[in-house]
């Protein structure tokens, strides 16, 4: 971390920030530079307020050199890989790993032909929604633990691994019994109790986006889950609140490379919850292949006018397959495969 001072020889100020490390953080630094203006704070400066530093009157700036989000960060690792399964590695860097399904399991019947859907393009990874955060509370809410025992049900008949949103510690035991890998959602994004207890967790952990997170923020988000134990982290990006109000979210591709240089956890995209509208999700989860992402998460649907949630963004049999075959030629023009 290095802190610049407005005006040299400020002997008083860099005396008082030195003992204020020290004490208070039990950092060291040092002064560097001919003009006494520079202070070098050196070790573990994940603690530092830096905001607290930059309110001090003298102080012109300061900056971090080292990431506060030690254990995300691209510097301890190349590349996590999560195996789901031994022909699923997520983060596998010759790989696109397409997960698929119902956005809500709304009856046992519609989830078994979402299934199937997936199923038939060699979909390793069924999503789909027990439990339903919505904005209004009159929305439906999702089937709760009926729905995940569906989910299973419906995993084991069509040897998928499955996927669905957690919203709270409590429910914890029952999806590490139902589930494969546990979502945590964009509203929950800095749940931290939940992310803590994830952390503990056994699972693998998909982590969306907030819906007006930065980088920076999401990534202290997977700190959570990671500094508590469970080192199988993926991140997805799913779309940010703008001002824009044509699309359902602004879905910022940019973050996938700019993530890649930041962290070593793996990147999905979906399309689905970005785009709100069915005719443009190929064209968005086109895109994220081709910026290097590890994955896709895309809603299926056999009748998207009869779903309970989201109908609006759901795939049918020709828009998935559509996507699908046009996702498969994406990556194999970039040497990956579709898995």
């Amino acid at each position: 971390m290095l802190i610049v001072l407005k005006d040299k020889n400020n002997q008083t100020l860099l005396t008082e920030i030195q003992d204020l490390l020290k004490s208070k953080y039990g950092s060291e630094s040092h002064v560097i530079g001919e003009n006494n203006r520079v202070l070098a704070v050196t070790g573990d400066t994940s603690g530092v307020d830096v905001e607290l530093l930059r309110s001090l009157e003298g102080v012109r700036s300061v900056d971090r050199v080292d990431r506060p989000y030690k254990l995300a960060s691209r510097e301890r690792k190349n590349r996590t890989l999560i195996e789901i399964s031994k022909d699923c590695v997520i983060g596998d860097p010759k790989s696109v790993v397409m997960i698929a399904g119902p956005c809500s399991i709304d009856s046992e019947g519609q989830l078994d032909e979402s299934a199937a859907m997936a199923k038939e393009r060699g979909v390793k990874i069924l999503r789909a929604g027990a439990f339903k955060p919505r904005t209004g509370p009159y929305s439906f809410q999702g089937k709760g633990l009926e729905g995940l025992k569906m989910l299973r049900k419906a995993g084991e008949k069509y040897m998928m691994k499955t996927i669905s949103e957690i919203m709270k510690a409590e429910d914890l035991p029952a999806f590490e019994e139902m589930a494969d890998i546990l979502q945590i959602g964009a509203r929950n994004m800095q749940n931290y109790e939940l992310l803590k207890a994830v952390g503990k967790s056994t699972k693998p952990v998909m982590l969306k986006r907030g819906l007006a997170a930065t980088l920076e923020e999401w990534l202290l988000a997977a700190e959570y889950i990671l500094a508590g134990g469970n080192h199988n982290v993926m991140l997805c990006e799913r779309g940010i609140r703008t001002f824009e109000e044509e699309v359902r979210f602004t879905l910022c591709l940019g973050s996938v490379p700019a993530l890649r240089e930041l962290t070593h956890l793996p990147i999905i995209v979906d399309p689905s919850h970005a785009m709100g509208k069915t005719r443009w999700v190929k064209d968005a989860a086109l895109g994220g292949v081709a910026v290097g992402a590890d994955g896709l998460i895309i809603e299926i649907h056999p009748r998207p006018h009869e779903s309970s949630c989201d109908s609006a963004q759901l795939l049918d049999k020709e828009h998935w397959d559509d996507c699908f075959d046009a996702a498969t030629k994406v990556a194999k023009a970039i040497g990956k495969t579709v898995v």
